[in-house]
């Protein structure tokens, strides 16, 4: 079976920048999954520290409203790793999830360290490129021009581990075979 995690949509994140075209993609992939009867498992990044915009008491913690709605299941995690000391691994379980396919923010974070993650508890792992998103620019890492999503997918395609997709291949990939 296959599943679609969608990580850390949430105000202090989505709110920082204009990421309509990002939201738009996840949400044509969420509308797939949810038509094919496929669990949209939505991560929840909380911190501790007041000052976060993610902080677990603040409005910036909760998930985005313009795709909180889709949820079939909504687990918190405190790390970059939507495994690591979360009820991920046993919620795929018990729905049989042998595909994870992998949306969300930012990208060069926790979406590439949960796709790691993913592969190395053996899953298959698709990342659809474009339809994360990242606050961060090639001014936050000091290296002009990178391209934050196409660097991550670059390196994660070529692990020859995880299938790294823009939106357009996944739906020439998986929406033609009605993504069962």
């Amino acid at each position: 079976m296959k599943a679609l995690l969608v990580i850390d949509v949430q105000n202090g994140i989505v709110n920082f920048g204009d990421f309509k075209e990002e939201l738009s993609l996840m949400e044509h992939v969420i509308k797939d999954f949810k038509e094919n009867q496929q669990p949209v498992i939505f991560m929840r990044h909380l911190d501790d520290e007041e000052e976060s915009s993610l902080y677990k008491h603040s409005v910036g913690s909760e998930l985005h409203p313009s795709l909180k709605h889709y949820a079939d299941y909504v687990l918190e995690k405190q790390t970059p790793s939507s495994f690591f000391q979360t009820e991920l691994a046993s919620t795929l379980e018990k729905l049989g999830v042998k595909h994870l396919f992998i949306t969300g923010f930012n990208t060069e974070f926790c979406c590439m360290f949960t796709a790691i993650s993913a592969f190395d508890r053996g899953y298959k792992v698709t990342f659809i490129e474009n339809a994360t998103g990242t606050v961060n620019t090639d001014e936050t890492y000091e290296m002009q021009g990178l391209d934050i999503k196409d660097f991550v997918g670059t390196v994660l395609h070529w692990s020859n581990a995880i299938e790294v997709l823009d939106y357009e291949e996944y739906v020439e990939e998986y929406k033609t075979e009605n993504i069962r």
